[in-house]
């Protein structure tokens, strides 16, 4: 059986939930709730030395981070990034371009640090940076088809849900990016996309 440790809310565990999905794989879940603090525990940091979601236990590994998890699903599991060198580069830039840019400046830790000195809301400090890196996303979209790269969901799709949820969930005008807005509408007709979504996993 596949284990994800996972938190419903989490964007970095909402991809890797796509990714088994997508890929038709089925998987228990095991709820760590942030916001109780519970990735701080003994046994979440045990499994994850980080402190963080998720975790996932498939083919007798753990793996943590959720690109590299996601890497490995597409390298044992099936196809969630191109083949091509070069096209396999542009999908791991969008990825990037999301998860490693915009994605951990708007995380819960630091959000709450943020709105704890005072200087500006946690909402307007999302906001912000969620607005700048999709103008960025926008922009490289250079090879955009049904979805962020040709008709085919890879990686890069499975970043964009996730930050398109929290961008809803603070206000901003997704249609002000006419692209991102049309991708994500068309990766949300799909049923394992549908399936991943937070309102569907909540505990």
């Amino acid at each position: 059986m596949i284990t994800l440790y996972d938190y419903w809310r989490s964007s970095a565990a909402y991809r890797v939930r796509l990714a088994l999905n997508l890929l038709g794989l089925p998987y228990q879940s095991h709820p760590v709730d942030l916001v109780k603090g519970e990735h701080r525990s003994a046994d979440n940091l045990a499994r994850n030395p980080q402190g963080v979601v998720p975790t996932l236990d498939i083919d007798g590994l753990r793996l943590t981070q959720s690109l590299a998890i996601i890497e490995y699903l597409d390298e044992t599991k099936g196809d969630l990034l191109p083949k091509d060198p070069a096209a396999r580069a542009h999908v791991r830039a969008l990825s990037y371009a999301i998860a490693m840019e915009i994605a951990p400046v708007c995380n819960l830790t630091v959000r709450d640090h943020v709105g704890s000195m005072g200087v500006m809301t946690s909402e307007d400090w999302t906001r912000h940076y969620i607005t700048k890196g999709l103008t960025a996303f926008e922009a490289m979209l250079t090879s955009a088809g049904r979805f962020c790269h040709g008709d085919t969901v890879t990686m890069a799709d499975l970043c964009l849900v996730p930050q398109i949820y929290n961008a809803e969930r603070v206000g901003i005008d997704v249609t002000s990016f006419p692209q991102t807005a049309r991708i994500v509408a068309n990766l949300r007709e799909l049923p394992a996309i549908a399936a991943a979504h937070p309102d569907r996993v909540k505990t």
